[in-house]
């Protein structure tokens, strides 16, 4: 049996067992760090996932905002969303309000993480492969991919491509859908447990962050009924325009110009109401600290800037103009007619001090194992 450098990753004993692999899920992470799902043999789904890195991409610099291909060239427009907890979406639907909700990437193009695990494998500007088959045909030149795609799935990879890039997919849906990418671990988690305290920065965020009155971030980042759920996954897995700047710098490197607009939910196939243009989904907050970028498009390097933009709709001081990264004003909402007004205008201004404690109270967000992470 190879092993595979790219699956000894400090956060994982190998997947590699001597008797194969045994479950779904051991094929899964196999795969997860598989270079062979890409045209040239470079890169994973790890690659953009980086499990030392919150399942993200760890860059943090303006023209790192969008994950290269495996040709070392090709860049997409949108900043790859961590894979963590992304399991617990619901399947793209739209609810009994007419909203849509759930799916997978910013867009819910893809109905559940099946459909997700397929798509950058068939991207030209991400892991390449032209076909199903071509992709299927490099794993059936591993043995112990053949066997263990016919024990696991009644598939055999070396005849029928189409069933074994479902078996495939399925295999990396598994894995995404385990404890490791859903650890439920944080300093948060503990408190919920009674293992940890907040400190008093802590808990005033906390408080604010929950409020009904003095901040906007559960009217779109809070699932549950309760402040205390400890499934909590701090997003309602729906669609919003917040009014993000273009990422110029960005845009700068990946060569896209200056007048595109992305349409979001619009560009979604399913989707046919204009009324949905400039809409993205909204990301779940767990480890939020440490997987910038941050916004579908990576404009702002700093979780504290993130917290500062929404500000700006609730603030008349001329500060709150300001984009405290760039020192320029923070741009144009590129979709301002389809702006999330009634969730961003909702609560007073904030000071200083309650900044500081959403942002304190966001850290505690953080799985265990990348509280290292944080810096001081």
């Amino acid at each position: 049996m190879v092993l595979r450098a790219a699956a000894c990753l400090i956060c994982f004993s190998s997947p590699l067992l001597a008797e194969g692999y045994a479950t779904p899920v051991e094929l899964g992470e196999a795969l997860f760090f598989e270079t062979e799902l890409s045209a040239n043999g470079t890169q994973s789904c790890a690659s953009c996932h980086d499990p030392n890195a919150g399942f993200a991409d760890p860059r943090r610099d303006a023209n790192g905002a969008f994950s290269r291909g495996d040709d070392g060239v090709s860049l997409g427009a949108r900043h790859a969303p961590s894979a963590a907890y992304a399991a617990l979406s619901p399947a793209f639907h739209r609810n009994a309000d007419g909203a849509w909700v759930g799916g997978q990437f910013w867009d819910g193009r893809a109905a559940d993480l099946e459909e997700q695990a397929g798509g950058p494998i068939l991207n030209a500007i991400e892991l390449g492969h032209k076909t199903e088959a071509e992709a299927v045909a490099r794993l059936a030149a591993d043995p112990d991919y053949v066997a263990a795609f016919a024990a696991l799935y009644g598939v055999d990879i070396r005849s029928d491509a189409r069933a074994g890039f479902a078996a495939l997919t399925a295999a990396l849906a598994e894995f995404e859908a385990s404890p490791v990418f859903q650890p439920f671990d944080s300093k948060y988690d503990r408190f919920l447990r009674g293992e940890a305290e907040l400190s008093r920065e802590e808990e005033l965020g906390r408080v604010l962050f929950f409020s009904q009155q003095f901040t906007n971030c559960n009217q779109c980042h809070q699932l549950r009924r309760s402040a205390m759920d400890p499934s909590e996954p701090f997003t309602d897995f729906r669609y919003h325009n917040i009014g993000v700047p273009a990422n110029l710098a960005g845009r700068q490197e990946n060569g896209v110009g200056a007048d595109w607009v992305d349409n979001g939910l619009f560009d979604n196939p399913l989707v046919k109401d204009p009324a949905q243009r400039g809409k993205f989904k909204t990301p779940t907050l767990r480890n939020v600290a440490v997987t910038g970028p941050y916004m579908h498009n990576g404009v702002f390097q700093d979780l504290r800037t993130v917290i500062v933009f929404y500000n700006k709709y609730n603030s008349a001081a001329e500060a709150a103009r300001i984009n405290p990264e760039t020192g320029m004003e923070w741009g144009a909402a590129p979709v301002p007619e389809t702006l999330s007004t009634t969730e961003l205008t909702h609560g007073p201004a904030l000071d200083a001090r309650r900044i500081d404690a959403l942002v304190a109270f966001l850290e505690t967000l953080t799985d265990s194992r990348y509280e290292t992470l944080l810096g001081d």
